[in-house]
């Protein structure tokens, strides 16, 4: 959505080249409350047409989106900078998304019947889930398309218009996404675009919308919050993570391995729900750690993953590998000098003391710790003695669902690197500073509705309870109901 009156511009880059990928508007306060306005219109429109009447539009976008897959990749590797094969799993990730919320909203947030009870056996009792009016989502740049499309389609599925302020580093994938959007809804804006800094973003938050999914850094996402409150605007916030992955003594130490490598330096290490720390079991330690080195001494920057999208992110990389290093800790690969202008070289750290900022803070750049512990006990502790709890991974045959149910984090994989990602009907989000509420599966639907309870009377009842003319014979009656069914030991 480019304004008239929008003046100042900005220039989006290849954080590999810096190639000029576009320029866009920089949307004013003025400018996102005009947004939020159309878009108020636009939800009754879109709300009106039902379920199904949705579901041939998400179908028909869903359809773009696979037949322009290649286009669609080729630019997010532009904006990024990430390989396009990696592009392309996060467009491919997205595309399942959407559909399993355009098949499923009818069932998950259409009128169910419930209980009414003995007492209220006279009414018929329902529950359905009505849109929330208009969201504002405010998305990342590490995946441009996977991460805010987690929210808008499960949001525009819900029945709601949607306000989309994607980063400023990757406005032209944001762009594209919504211009594909409206081929298939030329009537109103159901879905439109904002673009420019944290003051555009700013300005959504403190907009007139129902409700705000935000994906950032937590100090972003207090600060979305505390606007958001003047309004008790609700919010569902995805605020990163420093996930772990436990290795068992009897693990498959190859899949641990290669799931710690791809985990710890896909995309550069830019995941919130990658892999940052690693806790393996004494007995396995050193052979899992021998496979980890010779595996990240293939991995090249530049071939397998792209440079930092940010670059202000070398410089909290280069942090927490000198904070490493200086207490203690050794660089098997990678290591002092490892972070150059664009790129960084996979960091590989051992011996690192747990109250260090390589292990207490979000490094969001391709390095990775990796302890030994007694067993598995140490590990759970260790794994869950942090203020975040997004994703965790465990590998182990015997142990697996125990593990991971003692982990506090909102979701686990188990014998495979954050496979919950992929996995549409799952929820998505986390604990403590990684956010709250969730996003994907039946949870994600109703993040984005309002349940609506409703009463229907069928017939008079014979005790008259809600009533002046309650007698003291009616009273002592369902004392002795209530004392029959629910007064037994």
């Amino acid at each position: 959505m480019t304004t008239a009156h929008a003046v100042d511009t900005f220039d989006s880059l290849n954080p590999a080249t810096d190639e000029v990928i576009g320029t866009f508007p920089v949307h004013t306060a003025d400018q996102v409350e005009e947004a939020v306005a159309r878009a108020k219109d636009a939800a009754a429109w879109w709300a009106g047409l039902g379920f199904s009447g949705r579901a041939d539009r998400l179908a028909a976008w869903k359809g773009i989106l696979a037949r322009r897959l290649t286009e669609l990749c080729k630019l997010v590797s532009e904006e990024t900078g990430k390989p396009t094969g990696d592009a392309q799993l996060e467009s491919v990730l997205a595309i399942e998304h959407l559909a399993w919320a355009t098949k499923n909203a009818h069932r998950v947030l259409g009128r169910k019947r419930r209980s009414p009870g003995l007492l209220l056996a006279n009414q018929a009792a329902s529950v359905e889930y009505q849109p929330l009016g208009v969201v504002g989502v405010i998305g990342p740049w590490n995946y441009p398309v996977h991460t805010p499309l987690g929210s808008v389609s499960y949001a525009l599925a819900a029945g709601n218009a949607v306000v989309f302020k994607p980063s400023e580093y990757t406005p032209a994938v944001g762009t594209w996404l919504v211009d594909a959007f409206a081929e298939v809804v030329p009537e109103y804006p159901v879905l439109q675009l904002v673009t420019g800094f944290g003051p555009t973003g700013a300005a959504l938050s403190h907009a007139e919308v129902d409700k705000i999914a935000f994906t950032g850094s937590a100090a972003t996402g207090r600060k979305i919050m505390t606007a958001a409150a003047k309004r008790l605007t609700p919010v569902v916030i995805e605020a990163g993570g420093k996930d772990p992955v436990l290795v068992d003594e009897d693990a498959d130490l190859d899949a641990a391995a290669e799931a710690t490598v791809w985990g710890a330096f896909s995309n550069a290490g830019q995941t919130c729900a990658g892999v940052e720390r690693v806790y393996a079991h004494e007995r396995v330690y050193d052979e899992f750690l021998a496979k980890v080195v010779a595996l990240t001494e293939q991995v090249e920057p530049g071939q397998d993953y792209g440079p930092m999208t940010m670059p202000s992110q070398l410089a909290i990389v280069r942090r927490h590998i000198a904070d490493a290093l200086a207490r203690g800790g050794r660089a098997l690969v990678g290591g002092e000098g490892a972070v150059g202008d664009r790129y960084v070289r996979p960091t590989v750290l051992v011996d690192v003391p747990e109250d260090s900022e390589a292990v207490r803070e979000e490094t969001f750049g391709p390095t990775v710790t990796i302890a030994k512990v007694a067993d598995m006990d140490e590990a759970v502790e260790k794994a869950n003695d942090s203020a975040y709890g997004l994703g965790s991974t465990v590998f182990s045959r015997r142990r697996g669902m125990e593990l991971a149910r003692r982990l506090r984090t909102g979701q686990t994989a188990i014998n495979a690197p954050f496979s919950f990602v992929g996995i549409a009907s799952l929820p998505f989000g986390g604990v403590g500073e990684s956010g709250f509420g969730r996003i994907h599966g039946e949870e994600g639907l109703r993040e984005f509705a309002r349940p609506k309870a409703i009463a229907r009377q069928r017939f008079t009842a014979p005790l008259a309870l809600t009533s002046f003319a309650r007698s003291a014979k009616t009273e002592a009656l369902v004392g002795k109901l209530i004392s029959r069914l629910h007064g037994r030991r």
